[in-house]
Order: structure tokens, then sequence, then C-alpha cells
């Protein structure tokens, strides 16, 4: 097992990188903002879960494969972008609705965990993330290089839940304002989409 030295070190160094601006925290923000906060939970649950598959590929080498396949890199990140590519485009053309924060969800919970678990799952950047950062922090002397990449990974979703369940607070906080401005709500769908937009052209310009 990594010593308590270097579980801190990683701990910290996991916290700040949730904390940098990115794709993920901007998407746990527009859907909270757009569906409530419990939403923007969820939705932070489905990208963890994706975590959980990427740390298990990184840890018992199937990320590998990504590294050194150009092909199954390419499809991957093709089926992810074309993913993103829908969302916008739903997006786009969804009309403002009133956000109920009392219980009713415009989207179901489950389509927003899964939507979350897809979004991660289908990024090959992830696992190659993992398969560079997480190595780092592991000591042969140890024990088991795969063990101690699983409680790494861990870790790591534990500064996950408490950075980006923090912005599901905050972009719960904006849809009251959207409940009372119609205008403010077509902006965060068309903010939304965009992300989306983005994600799509930028996942399916990545190289490996």
């Amino acid at each position: 097992m990594p010593t308590l030295e270097t579980l801190s070190a990683f701990f910290l160094a996991s916290v700040l990188l949730a904390l940098a601006p990115g794709p993920d925290n901007v998407f746990v923000l527009t859907q909270s903002a757009l569906y409530g906060k419990l939403s923007g939970v969820v939705v932070m649950l489905g990208l963890c879960t994706g975590l959980l598959v990427h740390t298990a590929a990184v840890a018992f080498g199937v990320a590998v494969i990504f590294q050194a396949s150009a092909l199954a890199f390419s499809l991957l990140k093709v089926l992810g972008a074309g993913y993103l590519l829908f969302l916008a485009w739903q997006m786009f053309r969804a009309s403002p609705e009133r956000v109920d924060m009392h219980g009713y969800q415009p989207k179901s919970l489950g389509t927003l965990y899964r939507r979350g678990i897809l979004m991660n799952v289908t990024n090959p950047k992830v696992s190659i993330f993992f398969l560079a950062f997480l190595p780092q922090f592991t000591d042969p002397e140890l024990g088991a290089i795969s063990l101690q990449m699983i409680v790494l990974g861990g870790i790591f979703i534990v500064a996950t839940v408490l950075i980006f369940g923090t912005v599901a607070m905050i972009g719960g906080l904006l849809g009251s304002w959207l409940n009372r401005s119609p205008r403010g709500q077509r902006i965060i769908n068309w903010i939304a989409g965009s992300v989306f937009l983005g994600l799509a052209i930028k996942l399916v310009t990545t190289e490996r």
C-alpha cells in the first residue's frame, strides 16, 4: 500500500485537478443549473462511475490497448464525439421550461446518470491520463501495483465527489434564477449545447 505521505500528496493533486476548469465540472454545472442540484449530483455520480471503469482499465492494463492501438482509440473517440453532438443538438433545440426544484426532474435521474457514465467512459483520454498519472504515485516495493492503482483511483473519485458536488450545489442555485427567467434558461441551454459541441470537437481532434 502507498504511504500516508504519498496518499496525502495524491489527494491534494486530485483536488487541484478537479478544481481546474474543464469539461467535466462545466458539464456538472450546466446540468445542475438546468435541472436542479440533485440532477447535478446524479450526473457527478455518473462521471465517477465512469472513473471506476477507467481505474479498473488502468489497474488491469486494458488502457494500454488504447495507447497502443490507433484503431481502438479512434473508434472510441468517434463514438464519444457522436454522443456529444447528439446532446448538443438536444440542447440547441430545447425550449424554455420551468425547472421544479421540489421533486420533478425534466430529465429522469437515470438518464442523467447514464449521460455522466457515457461522457466519461467514451473519452479515451481519461484512461490514458490515469495511465500516466496514477503510476507516478505507486511503488513496486509497497505491494501489488494493480491494488495500489485501485486505491489511488478511489482517492481520485473521493476528491472528484467533493469538488464536483460543490459545483452541483452552485449550479442548483442558478436554477432558481432560471425559473424566473425564460431568457436565462435559453442562454444556459445554448451554453450547455456549446459545451457539448466544444467537447465533441475537442474529442474528435484529440491525438493519442
